[in-house]
Parts: structure tokens; sequence; C-alpha cells
């Protein structure tokens, strides 16, 4: 009940001080409010010194935005001002023509409505900004000075595990430009299917954009993993024809937004080898290129380093995709190569000896050979003319000379990457990775498990204290990613990808001192929600939001509060939560095992802690909760024992269970000990949780006594 009232007393300020104005998302840099209003009538006269395509983009913005008819009067005025604004990126190591200008002055008076930028892009940000403003056919009488804090804000988009096509990307793009988005990163191949048309290499949507089972957990954990050709019957799949990334490429740049393509590389490519396997490790070269029979990934997922026609495959997929792609930069992918046979090949190892490789303290053999893989590639994509980027592996064994870095895990591989003099886009997955759960997971559709609400997406700030004011101009900006492994539908997606989207908007455009508090965001992004439900979308319903498990706002006292812990089996050292005082701080955890308070363990039998209750004490109760969240392959424990001491030495069974673990229970939480029907004196408290024959994770937050 305090929290309600501290969130509406928040609510009420946060209105208060905004004078009841006009809200947009994302929040201006400058807006000040005047007295009056202007009407936007049956038609609207437009007046405007921008020419060509650019100015038929823009008389279409209006017409949709406003749906008025457009005449030829002077009310609405746009002015495109060369000398206007300042760029959203100073300048970089190619220089300041580079620069990219996305700022808008939008002034509204009783009689007319002006925009003034320096690009076609800046006027179109005005024009969304006066949409939002309208309300009923009248806009407020208002100033706004505008200009974003990062030149790139985006999504990105797997389309390769389950496949999302034209229509469903067409409508994202149509809703992203209202929020002054300006990024579309189309994750389009990887294990699962190679989802693009490929005039040199038919095969690969050929015979790997399809399968029998469309549950990709279904097909990748039970490892069938089957491709089947296309036009088989009952068949799950797409891929995205020439003439469907054309359309919506002209749609993206009606929009202003770029549509970045994602070809993964050195790994994630177990589709391209059960095509073309001797493009892996340990395959002879053949000279058919196709495997016969049933489509089945070759056991290898990674390029072969070593083979000089993996670069020749390489150069020719990419030649096809910068002739399709205008995007100034092209993704290569480079994340979670396996290089174990890497180990073993001996192309590969050749080419180590021809290039002089030995193992480093800081790099093995392996990437320092994906460092030279990376490095290849690079030169391929600027012979043709572009940039690369990649996930932030390819730091691993050194990068890149003109490389542009998205740092995933975690923020550290950006730092690294704008403290060496290069670009980064910041996407770290604790804050913007967006299939994670958003709410209570019980009440939501499955998703690969962890706890990202539309708060945590609000609070990210890009740019980390570490960082001096020339390493933060490097620092490009913000990207959301949603990886679709447990996302099947379209209607599914779009509840993952929004209202998340929202906070990925405010924090890439609005300065960080200007973005305000997380309940009046909220109340702008609910009146989002309503629009984008009234567009036919289907975004989380964040007015219904449950919120984090309330044991994580309700410490817990209890007998072990604060009493020492020792672990005779170590706790994971991916997540250590706070340490040794974890099971006994009273902080329970919430729906998320990385949100701090979960101690996570994978090593030998899992669990085996003693606490020290320091002196001789009644004991009546011992539980402790555990997580089962398949996805991540968390798991509820199988078998549990609990055993007690007076002197540290002899201890005596208190209780015991077998569990029937399964990897096939749903996501749930579940408190595993004993309450007895009478006390038993004990100092020493011995708590085993083991996994037995169901491995993966096991996740606990607090060892309870009473």
């Amino acid at each position: 009940m305090k929290r309600l009232f501290r969130y509406l007393l928040c609510v009420s300020l946060a209105l208060y001080g905004a004078g009841l104005q006009a809200q947009i998302l994302p929040k201006p840099a400058s807006q000040q409010q005047a007295e009056g209003q202007f009407t936007v009538g049956k038609t609207l006269g437009v007046k405007t010194n921008v020419k060509g395509v650019e100015k038929t983009r823009l008389i279409a913005a209006i017409e949709n935005g406003l749906q008025t008819q457009v005449t030829n009067g002077a009310e609405l005025l746009l002015n495109l001002d060369k000398k206007f604004g300042k760029p959203s990126l100073t300048a970089d190591k190619a220089g300041a023509g580079d620069a990219v200008y996305e700022g808008y002055e939008l002034v509204v008076t009783p009689k007319k409505v002006t925009i003034t930028a320096r690009t076609g892009q800046g006027l179109f940000y005005g024009l969304q900004s006066l949409f939002q403003l309208q309300q009923n056919g009248t806009v407020p009488a208002t100033k706004i000075v505008d200009e974003p804090r990062f030149r790139y804000r985006g999504l990105m988009l797997d389309c390769s595990r389950h496949f999302f096509g034209k229509d469903f990307i067409i409508r994202q793009i149509h809703e992203m430009a209202k929020y002054k988005l300006n990024r579309l990163h189309l994750h389009l191949t990887d294990a699962a299917a190679w989802r693009l048309e490929m005039d040199q290499y038919p095969e690969l949507t050929k015979q790997t954009a399809f399968r029998m089972e469309n549950d990709w957990t279904k097909w990748w954990v039970n490892r069938d993993r089957r491709y089947v050709p296309e036009g088989t019957p009952g068949a799950f799949g797409g891929y995205l024809t020439k003439n469907d990334v054309r359309e919506i490429l002209a749609v993206a740049a009606d929009h202003y937004i770029t549509i970045l393509p994602e070809i993964e590389m050195p790994g994630h490519s177990e589709e391209v080898m059960t095509v073309y396997p001797e493009l892996a490790c340990g395959w002879a070269p053949v000279n058919e290129g196709t495997v016969q029979g049933p489509m089945v990934p070759n056991r290898h997922s990674d390029f072969c380093v070593g083979n000089e026609k993996t670069f020749e495959f390489i150069e020719n997929v990419l030649k096809e995709v910068v002739d399709l792609f205008p995007s100034e930069y092209i993704h290569i992918g480079g994340d979670e190569a396996g290089k174990w046979a890497w180990k073993t090949c001996p192309h590969c190892q050749a080419k180590a000896k021809e290039l002089g490789i030995v193992a480093r303290p800081d790099a093995s053999v392996e990437d320092q050979l994906q460092s030279y893989f990376i490095q290849r590639v690079e030169k391929i994509v600027e012979k043709l003319g572009r940039k690369m980027i990649g996930w932030d592996e390819i730091l691993e064994g050194g990068l890149a000379e003109n490389a542009t870095v998205m740092s995933w895990r975690g923020e550290a591989g950006g730092i690294k990457t704008v403290k060496s003099g290069h670009h980064a886009v910041m996407t770290p997955g604790s804050y913007l990775y967006i299939d994670s759960y958003q709410d209570a997971p019980q009440y939501q559709l499955e998703a690969i498990g962890g706890y990202l609400p539309l708060e945590r997406v609000y609070s990210y700030n890009p740019i980390p204290d570490s960082l001096t004011v020339a390493e933060a101009s490097l620092i490009d900006g913000v990207q959301a990613n949603l990886w679709t492994e447990y996302v099947k539908t379209p209607e599914h997606c779009e509840a993952m990808i929004w209202p998340r989207l929202l906070a990925v908007a405010e924090v890439g455009w609005t300065p960080q001192e200007l973005r305000g508090s997380y309940p009046e965001f909220k109340e702008r992004a609910l009146t989002e929600v309503a629009k984008l439900e009234a567009n036919g979308l289907h975004p989380f319903k964040l007015k219904y939001e449950f919120g984090n498990r309330r044991e994580y706002y309700e410490p817990v006292k209890h007998l072990a509060l604060g009493k020492k812990v020792t672990y005779h089996v170590p706790y994971s050292s991916s997540y250590v939560a706070a340490g040794e005082s974890t099971l006994t701080d009273g902080l329970c955890g919430g729906w998320s095992y990385g949100d701090g308070r979960w101690q996570g363990f994978i090593n030998k039998g899992r669990v085996d802690v003693t606490i020290d209750l320091e002196q001789p004490t009644d004991v009546h109760e011992v539980y402790a909760m555990f997580m089962q969240m398949p996805g991540p392959d968390i798991y509820h424990p199988a078998f549990i024992q609990i055993e007690t001491s007076l002197d540290g030495v002899n201890y005596q069974e208190l209780y015991q269970l077998d569990y029937p673990a399964s990897k096939e229970e749903p996501y749930n939480f579940k408190y595993f000990g004993w309450k007895g029907d009478k006390s038993v004196k004990a100092r020493y408290i011995r708590y085993k949780a083991n996994c037995g024959k169901i491995g993966g994770f096991q996740f606990t937050d607090e060892i309870i006594v009473k």
C-alpha cells in the first residue's frame, strides 16, 4: 500500500512539474509551452523548400500522421536550413564528414506550424513530435528545440530461429519511426536457418530455411535439428527474397531507418556446413557443394579458418549483401564461435604456423586465429566499400583496424573498444536483451528466462562513468536485441518488443539529465501502448503489470540472518550474488537469476553449505527457495539432505528428499526443506541440494532457519 501511495505521488508531482505539458516520447531536449492552440483543418496547406523524393516522403508522412489533405496553403512550413542544428556525432576517425544531423525546431502558434531542420530526417522527426502533440484535431502552442543524444538507436530482430517476414518487419518500421528510432538490425543467418535469398548459393534457402518442427526449442533441444527442402508439405519457415528486401528497404528509407544486415561468421553456421560441408573443419574439398539425403547439420558450427574456400564463399555472399543493402555497416556476427575444431584441424593449425601464431598469456592460438579471420573479413567488407560491425567477441585476439563493436556481454567490451579508439554500440544483456520476461513469468508467454521489466530498460545510461569525454564520444548509441528461440508468433514478438522499445527510444534520444523519473515515463508509455493497440499491434499490457516477486521487496528475518556460511562446493564464478553472505543476508531474489540476489551453482553436486548459528539453538524449520527455468538450463534439485550438529563434527540427518526433477517442468519457484512437529537443538546446519542426473544450474537466494 505504501509503495502504491509513493508511486501515485511521484506521478502527481511529475505531472504538476510538467505544467500539464503535452507529452512526447522520446522526451525532447527542450520544450516550452505557450498560450493557445493550432487547429488542424480538413485541408492543411504546406510550404517547403524540400524537393524531390524527400519532399514526397514528408508529404506522405503529413497525410498519414495528421490524416488530412495537403493543399498549397502556408499553415505548415517545412524549412530546410543547411546552417541549422548540430550533428549527433561531431566527428569521428573518418572526419566530420560522417556527422549525422537529425535535430529540428518545432514552433506551434495558433496560426501556423513551422518545422526547421538541416536535413529531411530532422524535418521528419519534427513531424513525429507534431503528430504526438495532436489531440482531437488540435495542437497546443509550443516551441521545441530537439536533437538526439546518440546517432544509433535501434532494434535487433532475430529472423533465423523463428521466421518473421516482410509484412511483419514493415509494420515494425512504421511504429519505430514514430519514436525516432533509426536502425533495424536483421539477424538473417544462424544454425536455425539461412533467411536471405542468394543468387550464387540458392541451396542455402532451398535446403535450410524450413523444418518440420516450428518450435525451435523442441527442434534444437531434442537434437532433431533437421532441415527439409523448400516445398516440403507441412514445413515451417521461410526466407526473404531479394524483392522482399527491396520493398522493406524502400519503406525503411521513407521512414529514415537504416536496415543493418547480419550474416553470422565464423560460428553459428551449422546451416552453411550442412549445405557446403567442405567449408567446415575435418572435410576434404569436394566437387559437389550439397549434401544428399536428409539435411542434418554438420557437427561443426564454425567455418574452417585454414581453408581458402571459406573466404571465397564469404566474399561472394557479402558481394550480394552489399549489392542489396545500402547500409554503411555490414554485421558479421563473430559471437560464440566454438573454435574447438580449429585445435585439431590440420588446415587451421597450418595457417597458424604460417602466420607465426603462438599462444600468448592474453590470447590462445584459436583466439588469434579468430582475430585473423575477422581482419580478413574486414578487408573484404572494406573492399566492397562498407564498414564492419560485430559482437564483442571480435575483440578476442585483437580488434580489426576499423571495426565497430556491439557490446552485449555487459559493458566491458564497449569500454575496451572505445579506449582503443574504436566505435561501439551498447547493447548489454542485463538491460537490453528483450528476450527475457518483462513481468511475472506465470502470466507471460514463454521466454528464455531472466526478468527485464520496462523500468530496468529505462534505467540504462549507455555512457559508463569510467570514460573520458573523448572516449564517451565514441559510444554511437544503443540497441535492444530480441532473440527469438522462444518467440514463435508475430503477436508474441510484438509483445516482447513493445513497450520496452519505447524505453530504448528515450534512452537513445533524450539527454540523460532530462529523462526524469520512471513513473512519469510510464505514464507516457501507457499512452503510447494504447496507440499501438489501436494500430493493430499486440504490445505487452503494461497497465496490468504485476511487477517483481513480492519477496524481493520484503527482507526476511530468521535465525541464520547474518551468520557465517561455509561452502564445501564453490558457487559459480559467473553468479556470485553477494558472495559468502548471500544465503544469510535476508534478501530474496526476484524473477531473474541475474538480479544479484540469486546465487548460482554448477560445480560438482551443486549446493553444499554449512551455516554456523554461533550457539545451540532450537530449530523448527530449514528451507530454501529454488528456481526452475528450463530456457537457460536452470532446474530444481533432484535430492535434498539437511543435517544438524552441535559440535561441527558429528552430524545427524534431519531430512532427506528425492525429488523428480525434470527439464520438462515449467518455470516456477519452489521451497525445499524441513518443518518439524517439534524443534531440534542445533548450532550447525548443513544443507545439500544435489542435481542428480538432470545437470544444469541450480539457483537459490536464501537458506531460512526458524
